[in-house]
């Protein structure tokens, strides 16, 4: 079973958020990243513009496949993980850490109510495979 943190929240797309003081930081799990095998290219959000959650705002590509990036909550982008763009193969190692994608501050914190937490994230990967 791929490792699944309980202090974060989780989307059906395999996203994972954890929040402080209102900016949420945001990754793909470890199940994401060992479904898509080896990361080679990361498309991020730009710092500054404005994501929706569900929407669509980046793609990972890995040996195997290209797969959409969606935002867990909305707001602004307010940092990107630049050292993914020399070492996208850092989502792969560390996915909860130096793997992290971007940071969002949040125009709607109820948005987190309809995240999943740790339990149901475990009970819906494990439903879906």
């Amino acid at each position: 079973m791929s490792e699944i943190p309980k202090d974060l929240l989780y989307t059906e797309t395999h996203e994972w958020v954890a929040i402080e003081d209102g900016i949420a930081t945001c990754g793909i799990t470890d199940f994401a990243q060992d479904q898509l095998g080896d990361i080679v290219y990361v498309e991020l959000p730009e710092a500054g513009s404005a994501v929706g959650a569900g929407e669509v705002c980046g793609v990972i590509e890995s040996v195997k496949a290209a797969s959409d990036l969606y935002a867990p909550v909305s707001g602004e982008v307010v940092e990107v993980n630049q050292d993914l763009t020399d070492a996208p193969e850092l989502i792969n190692k560390d996915p909860y850490g130096d793997g992290w994608l971007f940071r969002v501050k949040m125009s709607d914190p109820s948005e987190t109510d309809a995240l999943l937490d740790a339990a149901r994230y475990e009970q819906f990967v494990v439903e879906e495979s």
